[in-house]
């Protein structure tokens, strides 16, 4: 709207001077108006370029005083094209700067792709290394773990170990006193060994106290004609030396038992010749193990033959005996370890029977008699062919 009213301004302000300049000159040459002495008509032709000036000289001012546009081109056209030209430098050197740029970016844009590449190498690598660091992890808690148990059977080992040594000094000491033992026994002087029973008796059950310290007694007297016997001299005026509380707690089990109780008698240490006779009670309820003709093993053994194949059967077959009379509750002899005698004839004539046998027989053995815990068990044998018949 501001440039058409312009325009038309300029059309009138144009207008109203042509008028002008119009009237100016046909007056100038109706009235045959001279100037600088030129001729009328020519006047008019200057009045006429005048007016044009004039229009035009208008039409500028007008422009230039409404729009800044039109001073500049008027009058700052060289500073303008100075601006201009510092303008396209600035933009020549901008575009340079953002060519620049977008290499830089298109670098930088390649650096982070090749950063992102890396970076996703080494999460890769991380997580290996996260992995192995677990396997790691695992692998020495496995071995802290196994160092915990080496530690602990180091300890156990090395408790063993003084156990183990403790029983070596324990087994020293007692090698030099069987050797000592070994040189009294070749010399005679020991007449018991440490153990070995020296007398035993029954105490029945529900006696008084009195009348089981003269069962003590007798046992005690039994024990010195025993030793008399064995040192072949007459000890019968000494007495047996038994640690105090210990008697008293045997007479006290005794009185306290509904059962017979069988008194042993045993030495406290091996007895040497001249030295003074101590001892030491052992007690065991007494009871009938086996009855007359009661059966204690049967074995069936193949035809051996003449010889010591015999031999040796009845020798296991008497091993076997002795091994079930114990576990049943007869009290085996603390240094021997049996709990019967057999004869030397009897025990030849059970191999000679076993050795006339051709085919496999059944060896049985009985008891001879009524035979409780103290013993000794006596065996009465008998042989037959396996199929059931005697000889």
């Amino acid at each position: 709207m501001y440039g058409i009213t312009l325009i038309l301004v300029l059309a009138v302000v144009g207008g109203v001077i042509a008028f002008i300049g119009d009237r100016l000159g046909t007056r100038i040459g109706k009235k045959k108006l001279s100037i600088f002495g030129l001729r009328p008509r020519h006047t008019a032709v200057i009045v006429t370029i005048f007016t044009g000036i004039c229009i035009t000289t208008v039409t500028f001012g007008i422009m230039a005083a409404v729009s800044e546009n039109v001073r500049t081109a008027l009058f700052g056209m060289e500073r303008l094209n100075a601006m201009i030209a510092d303008t396209r430098a600035a933009l020549d050197f901008t575009s340079g700067e953002l060519e620049r740029a977008k290499s830089a970016q298109e670098q930088a844009s390649g650096e982070l792709k090749k950063s992102e590449e890396e970076i996703a190498r080494l999460s890769g690598e991380q997580e290996d290394l996260r992995a192995e660091s677990d396997r790691l992890s695992a692998g020495n808690r496995a071995l802290m773990m196994e160092k915990e148990g080496l530690i602990s059977l180091n300890g156990r080992l090395s408790g063993e170990n003084e156990t183990l040594l403790a029983d070596i000094r324990a087994l020293g000491i007692r090698a030099n006193e069987l050797r000592e033992n070994i040189l009294s026994l070749r010399e005679g002087n020991i007449v018991y060994q440490a153990g070995e029973i020296i007398a035993t008796g029954t105490i029945p059950a529900g006696l008084s106290h009195d009348e089981i310290e003269r069962g003590m007694a007798g046992i005690a007297q039994l024990g010195m004609r025993n030793i008399s016997t064995r040192l072949g001299e007459n000890h019968t005026d000494q007495d047996i030396w038994i640690y105090g509380p210990e008697y008293e707690a045997a007479v006290h089990t005794i009185e306290q038992s509904s059962v017979d109780m069988i008194v042993r008698i045993v030495a406290a240490g091996n007895l040497v010749r001249g030295d003074e006779i101590r001892a030491s009670i052992e007690l065991y309820p007494n009871r009938v193990i086996y009855h007359d003709g009661e059966l204690i093993i049967a074995r069936v053994y193949a035809p051996e033959g003449l010889g010591n194949a015999a031999e040796q059967s009845v020798m296991s077959f008497l091993r076997e005996v002795n091994a079930a009379a114990s576990a049943k509750g007869i009290l085996p002899d603390p240094i021997r370890g049996t709990v019967g005698v057999i004869e030397g004839a009897e025990f030849y004539g059970l191999v000679q029977e076993l050795a006339a046998h051709t085919e496999a027989v059944v060896i049985s053995a009985y008891a001879d008699g009524d035979t409780d815990a103290m013993g000794p068990l006596r065996l009465k044998f008998k042989i037959e062919n396996e199929n059931g018949g005697g000889m």
